[in-house]
């Protein structure tokens, strides 16, 4: 059993639509200055600030590898002193890092800030997510999918903005995307000042440590499983983008094609199948399906390789599009199992460690799928398939598992009885 306290939880029916109206707005604004940034971010700082690509790899990885200390340590922040404060903390010194970008002029001073803005970012990305679990109202997954549609929209429109920037290809572009990220993070921080309530700490047994996540087994070995299901994000953007250029004659506007049809299949259906997945066992089942059709999609990927020129395009927007269905059902079981295991007093801890376990999976997703999947060829990707699939199996036992160690309907009725008021704290700001 996870504590011998019952554990208060979180009230439903007491959440606005306003709160979970600016938090939407929020993130949207939020994302669109990622997909400016995102899309140029190597080339200004290889053509702008003449840095060698293999060192910028290398300070990225530097940044992303140090960034994933402030998870845990900002869960507990949020979890103590409340999520919104953490959460505008971490924009402004996101918009602050970003906007630094623009002076760099060597490689310590663009490690030392990407540093600072990964730190920022994993502890926003915890306190964020104790904010989702607060405002999730009376169908927390439905209000979950709906954000994160919104927020693949954003870096979709950011992405097309950024098209005109890297056209240009001039300093002056280049720095304007820079700028733009660093205002879209202090505008989101606006929004969420206004818009989003002070909620309250929720009370903690006794027995809450700093650390009590990682002697949750359940949930550990769940966000292991979640972080290596997470290469399949990869699998889209770095991996069949390589494949169709070094092994296939295929027009170069694929790659091109197959972004825009993830991004499209994700945004139009991740609503429609995450409001259906709401309990940890229905997001146990959303992995297995997840991991059936990354079995489907990733061979299918392969064979763009043995078909003719004119048929590869049509082939490969298929296996997208499997693919991406398989997105929505992981995405949407990670969440359910994700905010779902965490007891709610300690939301921002647990979601701290579900960001690092993610943001570990991605680190590594370069490595493995270069190296693993590229260097098998055909025998690569169909081992790729499996792998996901035996992830996707395992999601059911892990959320049985997970389930048998949370609190029995007794305990959690109980709890409810003598909870404290969910009203947000009064806002000095």
């Amino acid at each position: 059993m996870i504590g011998k306290r019952a554990r208060p939880r979180i009230s439903g029916s007491s959440a606005p639509s306003g709160p979970q109206r600016a938090l939407i707005a929020a993130s949207f604004v939020s994302r669109v200055g990622n997909g400016l940034f995102n899309t140029a971010a190597v080339l200004y700082f290889t053509l702008v600030v003449h840095l060698p690509a293999a060192r910028v790899g290398v300070g990225l990885t530097v940044a992303g590898l140090v960034g994933l200390l402030a998870g845990i340590p900002a869960g507990n922040l949020a979890d103590r002193y409340g999520p919104r404060t953490v959460w505008l903390t971490a924009l402004a010194m996101q918009a602050a890092t970003m906007a630094a970008f623009v002076l760099i002029h060597d490689w310590v001073t663009f490690t030392l800030i990407a540093t600072l803005d990964r730190l920022a970012a994993t502890a926003g990305g915890a306190a964020g997510g104790a904010i989702v679990a607060r405002t999730g109202g009376e169908r927390p997954a439905a209000f979950r999918a709906k954000l994160r549609t919104f927020v693949n929209l954003g870096v979709v429109l950011g992405t097309l903005g950024a098209a005109f920037a890297v056209s240009a290809d001039t300093r002056a572009a280049y720095t304007a995307l820079i700028l733009a990220n660093a205002a879209s993070f202090a505008c989101a921080g606006l929004i969420a000042l206004l818009g989003v309530p002070n909620y309250r700490p929720l009370p903690r047994p006794e027995e809450h440590h700093r650390w009590a996540v990682l002697s949750d087994r359940p949930y550990v070995s769940f966000v292991a499983l979640y972080g290596a299901m997470g290469l399949q994000y990869q699998t889209v953007s770095l991996l069949l983008p390589i494949w169709l250029s070094a092994h296939t004659d295929a027009p170069r506007w694929t790659v091109a094609a197959v972004y825009a049809v993830n991004s499209g299949v994700c945004a139009l259906l991740q609503s429609r199948i995450g409001s259906r997945v709401e309990t940890p066992r229905q997001g146990g089942r959303a992995f297995r399906i997840a991991g059936l059709l990354f079995l489907v999609s990733c061979p299918l990927m392969a064979l763009t390789a043995d078909v003719p020129v004119w048929v590869a395009p049509g082939l490969a927007v298929l296996a997208v599009c499997v693919h991406s269905l398989g997105e929505v059902w992981e995405s949407s079981g990670g969440y359910a199992l994700g905010f779902g295991l965490a007891p709610d007093h300690a939301q921002g801890q647990y979601q701290g460690l579900f960001g690092i376990g993610f943001d570990a999976g991605q680190a590594l997703a370069p490595v493995v799928l270069t190296t693993a999947v590229l260097g098998l060829g055909h025998a690569g990707w169909l081992l790729l398939g499996v792998f996901f699939a035996a992830l996707g199996a395992a999601g059911p036992p892990v959320a049985a598992w997970a389930e048998r160690t949370r609190r029995s309907p007794h305990d959690t009725a109980h709890a409810a009885q003598g909870r404290s008021a969910e009203a947000p704290l009064p806002d000095t700001a």
